[in-house]
């Protein structure tokens, strides 16, 4: 029987922070995935070569990780005072659908190279040489990321000296500040502790209580401190993915989690968003070896953060959980700050499984509840590859 032509479809391959996508601007997708639906859903699964009962991603883009399991579209931005609206997609490796709660903080990094090569940003405000603010309207979350990206005669500067741990080379630093990050929803005490609380015991039947700090900031993340898991927050990825009973503890806490956090009714709700809520784990600081064998001294940092990324820890640091391990250091009073030794604390450096990472947050109280302005973190980003994606014509 006859076969469908492949569509090649314009898209580029973008390694931005720890994480890797392939990215489109919106125009040059189909028709049929230039809005929600299955179709989009469909193209963008084949585009990964998602789901796939290998967990290989043989047949498609994706790297069979977390991080490397992306996609993201790009088009003018609909919002006022913003250059380009950003969405991004987690695609699960096994299963057949693509996650949209959420965003990927260190993908962020790469949307203001993207729009400037790609024209999208009005040439007057790209200088010859120097650093050009990229607005983005982060659609996923409905939240303000700027971007300070540096230019060399005219282009995108991609090359640089800046190291990022988790990251092979050195590159051009990009510096991100994630505007007024936290939850706006109305949950039962704010917006960005939706209980309401610092610190809850979070009760996970069949795995026992524990003492939570349930945040939305960047991200919704569940912290736990590593104690009250049986590690001491120097683990390796090794520790973690290699132990089923592990995953299947900290799963269940994630869900319950989602839960008490308002994300979804019911816990079986949670695995049809495992995007978000992340779970982590928090430390006071120790040495350790890192996963290049770079050694990590407790002197030489404010605590210790491990976090779970789709079912499995992740190899570094989630850009948006990093936001909140920011933010949930800033504020007295929650486990996180309690690891990083309490106190009031603007910018902090925390280990993570490759290294290590520097952050800050503004907060402040506002008629007895905490809020955030403001997060800053630094990324890079580079462009691997360039041209057009192919896809089977009866993939969507």
């Amino acid at each position: 029987m006859p076969s469908s032509p492949q569509l090649r479809i314009p898209a580029t391959y973008m390694r931005g922070g720890t994480s890797k996508g392939v990215f489109f601007r919106l125009q040059d997708l189909p028709q049929s995935a230039q809005s929600p639906g299955a179709a989009r859903d469909a193209l963008l699964m084949r585009v990964i070569g998602s789901p796939d009962p290998y967990g290989k991603h043989t047949d498609g883009m994706g790297g069979a990780t977390s991080s490397t399991s992306k996609v993201v579209i790009i088009s003018p931005s609909t919002q006022p005072g913003h250059d380009v609206d950003y969405l991004y997609g987690q695609v699960p490796i096994n299963d057949a659908f693509i996650d949209w709660s959420g965003n990927c903080g260190n993908l962020s990094s790469a949307v203001g190279p993207f729009a400037i090569a790609n024209g999208m940003i009005d040439p007057a405000r790209v200088p010859h040489d120097g650093i050009c603010i990229v607005r983005i309207w982060q659609a996923n979350i409905g939240k303000t990321i700027v971007a300070h990206v540096q230019v060399a005669d005219g282009q995108v500067q991609e090359t640089g000296d800046f190291e990022l741990d988790g990251v092979t080379f050195p590159a051009a630093e990009v510096q991100l500040e994630f505007i007024d990050p936290a939850d706006e929803g109305e949950g039962e005490g704010g917006a960005m502790f939706p209980t309401g609380n610092l610190v809850d015991d979070l009760d996970v039947p069949g795995v026992g209580t524990f003492k939570a700090t349930m945040i939305n900031a960047g991200v919704p993340v569940v912290f736990v401190d590593a104690s009250a898991l049986g590690y001491d927050g120097t683990e390796l990825q090794g520790a973690i993915n290699d132990d089923r009973e592990a995953l299947a503890k900290l799963e269940s806490i994630r869900a319950h989690g989602a839960v008490r956090m308002g994300l979804v009714d019911d816990v079986a709700a949670a695995a049809k968003r495992p995007l978000t809520p992340k779970v982590a784990f928090v430390a006071p600081p120790k040495d350790y070896v890192s996963s290049s064998g770079k050694h990590v001294h407790a002197t030489d940092i404010d605590l210790l953060a491990r976090a779970m990324s789709m079912g499995k820890l992740h190899h570094a640091m989630m850009g948006t959980a990093s936001v909140a391990i920011a933010t949930a250091a800033a504020v007295p009073g929650t486990l996180v700050n309690a690891a990083a030794g309490g106190g009031t604390r603007e910018v902090l450096v925390f280990g993570h499984p490759s290294g290590t990472l520097r952050v800050g947050a503004d907060v402040k109280q506002v008629g007895g509840k905490w809020v955030v302005t403001k997060a800053v973190m630094s990324r890079s980003a580079r462009v691997l590859m360039e041209g057009a994606v192919c896809v089977p014509g009866d993939a969507f």
